[in-house]
Formats: structure tokens, C-alpha cells, sequence
């Protein structure tokens, strides 16, 4: 009777380390038909001075709704992906939305660059841009605060 493969500890290790030195939150590896995932996973909703991103830079909020938890609200616009957020088509250049901004369904908020890739993110729905939780060129994981639109 064939044996299932032993599970290779080193391998494991090794993809967790590259976790670590990446930042990514997961990694998948896939050798003659076996395959390891390794991922790690934030806990949720406690936001730290750390998470808010590099001393002096804080979220973009307008006063009356500076007392929102944005993992509560219902206009939430939550990362599809792990990538680097940009808030302008290129460097420099005007972002999409600014708060205030009104937005139909569909229109492109920001972009996520994922593996070299360029992906636009819509609004889900629409309204006015109330808060900004990302800095341009800031890494975002998946299910990361990126707005709020109410």
C-alpha cells in the first residue's frame, strides 16, 4: 500500500521564514503532487499606533466620523488582496478620490499592485468618500481598512 508523504518540517520552516522577510501573510508551495500552505493571520479589529503606519502619518478623517471603527462600519472598502496601495494612477499624479470625493458604483477608488500587476478597485457603491485609511504606497493585506464610503 502507498504511503502518503511525510510532511517536510524543514520545508515548513523555511516557508515561514520567507513569511517573516516578505511580510506576506501567506505562501503556498506545490512539489510532486504535494502541496504545503503556510499563512499567518493578523488578529482582528485592535487598531495599534504601529498599524496606523510611520510616526506623523495618521488616517484621513473628517470630524464628525472620527470616532468610527472602520472594521465596524457598513461602507467599509476592505483589501480584495495583499499588495501595495496607490492612490494615484502614477507617482505623483492627483489621486482618485480624496475625502469628500463622491463616487458612483464602479468608479476606481484606488490601485492594488499585486505580482506586477495593476488592479484597480471599485466602488462597491456609491456615495462620499468620508475616511482614507491607506497612505500611497503603503502594503495592504487582504481584508485590510482601505475607506469608507457612506
Amino acid at each position: 500500500m502507498p504511503r502518503s508523504p511525510a510532511i517536510d518540517h524543514d520545508a515548513i520552516r523555511e516557508l515561514a521564514k520567507l513569511l517573516d522577510e516578505t511580510g506576506l501573510s501567506e505562501i503556498e508551495f506545490k512539489r510532486d503532487g504535494v502541496s504545503v500552505r503556510v499563512a499567518r493571520y493578523a488578529a482582528p479589529a485592535t487598531r495599534t499606533r504601529a498599524a496606523e503606519g510611520p510616526v506623523g502619518v495618521t488616517p484621513i478623517t473628517t470630524p464628525v466620523n472620527a470616532t468610527i471603527e472602520p472594521s465596524r462600519h457598513p461602507g467599509l472598502v476592505a483589501s480584495p488582496m495583499v499588495g501595495t496601495a496607490y492612490r494615484g494612477s502614477a507617482p505623483g499624479a492627483r489621486p482618485f478620490v480624496e475625502v469628500g470625493s463622491q463616487v458612483k458604483t464602479g468608479d476606481t477608488l484606488l490601485i492594488i499592485e499585486a505580482m506586477k500587476t495593476m488592479n484597480q478597485i471599485p466602488a462597491p457603491r456609491a456615495g462620499t468618500v468620508i475616511q482614507i485609511l491607506v497612505e500611497d504606497g503603503q502594503p495592504v493585506e487582504y481584508g485590510e481598512p482601505l475607506l469608507i464610503i457612506e
